[in-house]
């Protein structure tokens, strides 16, 4: 079906939980937005991601706007009017040695500052927390006010609830280009038509970089790929979403357990990357234990798709690939669940019954852009996530939402402004441990 020409005050390009959560906020506003998805709600990282909602351990940069999150995650249910899976049971970081113990004693400095309920943990203490383990751990951090729901629920529950205030979503819709004229946003361009607007908030997740481009502003991405596993369901409560090197993990309501390698995940290394190389080296240099590269299938239809021949050489990825459906790294996953199995003896039986993995869209500080996009007026940007934007959804959106309406934030964006990667205004990832 193709569009007519229309009008709108708001395109949002994006169906994932920022998208979602900016048309709610938006509609709530009283702005006419549509919002535009090439797939399905919640069809990328937004309905895969592990499902923490953490203050803790955050970029000090980033930390107010995940507080405030935390605050709108509490009453969210309510809200929004639907079940979520919301549990504020807290948040730990496991540490196996004194050195991981004395970088989560740097971070309490932080979470002072800022009033937070973290505290570290003594070995005893987090073998209280979880009688189930079978591991001495040199102790751990742990945030009370943390919490968990479900990533999928969630996007489409915002999803619904900015249609019923009269935002238009609407999927299978991909937008090619964000069209610009004399220095300001005219509309967007889709593989279904045209449709005019003044605003455009691009929060297309890993794709950003794909749209910015034509438009001459940069926006150095990459796309890293995370595998998770879900087992059978246990009988052993695990209320605490965990995390510790080796690997994550967040318990389900219905007894479940979501498994991850830790921070171990794979780059498929593009055309695109490779271009970026410069803009990440410092800290791919100081976290390079957490990353494979793979130079393999990724690569090839990128070559395959500049070069013009065979099926990756249709005009445009965005309609080329629909919904990013990327292989799981099932060493990752088997690795999870032995560890998941050493930890807690006596559930030799239990197996995984689900697998997936997702791009998630890393900058080069770990760090989000938000906000306007300089020197093209009327475009908003809320991308590079860096993994957190499940978590970070609910506020991102309503920022968004009060930029568009009142033309300005309530919290300070400055340090997250898209204009700091061409100032050289940023450094390598903030890293606890």
């Amino acid at each position: 079906m193709e569009f007519a020409q229309e009008k709108v005050d708001v395109v949002i390009v994006g169906g994932g939980l920022v998208g979602t959560a900016s048309a709610y906020y938006m509609a709530r506003a009283g702005l006419k937005v549509c919002l535009l998805e090439k797939g399905d709600i919640a069809g990328e990282q937004s309905g895969r991601a592990w499902g923490f909602v953490r203050q803790q351990c955050r970029d000090p940069k980033e930390l107010p706007l995940m507080i405030e999150s935390n605050r709108i995650w509490q009453g969210l249910e309510e809200e929004l009017g639907a079940d979520l899976d919301w549990r504020q049971a807290g948040n730990m970081g496991l540490a196996e040695d004194a050195a991981a113990m004395a970088g989560y004693e740097g971070w309490v400095a932080v979470a002072r500052d800022h009033d937070l309920d973290t505290r570290l943990l003594t070995a005893q203490e987090v073998a209280d927390l979880y009688p189930g383990m079978k591991h001495r751990w040199a102790g751990g951090l742990f945030t009370a006010s943390d919490g968990k729901a479900d990533p999928s629920k969630t996007t489409w529950a915002f999803a619904q609830a900015a249609r019923s205030l009269g935002a238009d979503l609407r999927c299978d819709a991909a937008v090619l280009a964000i069209e610009c004229g004399g220095g300001k946003v005219l509309g967007v361009k889709t593989e279904r038509g045209s449709i005019s607007c003044p605003r455009v908030l691009c929060a297309a997740g890993a794709w950003t970089s794909q749209l910015l481009a034509p438009l001459g502003r940069g926006f150095p991405q990459q796309r890293i790929r995370a595998s998770v596993g879900r087992t059978s369901p246990i009988t052993m409560p695990l209320p605490i979403a965990t995390w510790a090197e080796s690997l994550a993990f967040r318990q389900r309501p219905d007894g479940s357990v979501n498994l991850a390698a830790g921070d171990v995940a794979d780059v498929d290394v593009t055309l695109t990357s490779l271009s970026d190389v410069k803009a990440f080296w410092p800290s791919f240099k100081d976290n390079h234990q957490y990353f494979n590269l793979r130079f393999g299938a990724s690569l090839g239809r990128d070559l395959m798709a500049r070069l013009g021949l065979g099926a990756g050489a249709r005009s445009d990825p965005l309609r080329r690939q629909v919904i990013g459906q990327p292989a799981v790294n099932r060493t990752n996953t088997a690795r999870a669940l032995r560890e998941f199995k050493r930890l807690f003896p006596g559930h030799e039986t239990t197996e995984l019954i689900e697998e997936w993995a997702c791009y998630i869209d890393v900058t080069p500080d770990m760090l989000p852009v938000l906000g306007s996009v300089q020197g093209l007026d009327g475009l908003l940007v809320a991308s590079g996530l860096s993994g957190h934007g499940f978590a970070m959804g609910p506020i991102v959106g309503r920022l968004m939402a009060e930029i568009m309406d009142r033309g300005e934030a309530s919290l300070d964006l400055e340090p997250l402004r898209h204009s700091r990667f061409a100032e050289g205004d940023f450094g390598p990832a903030y890293v606890i441990v």
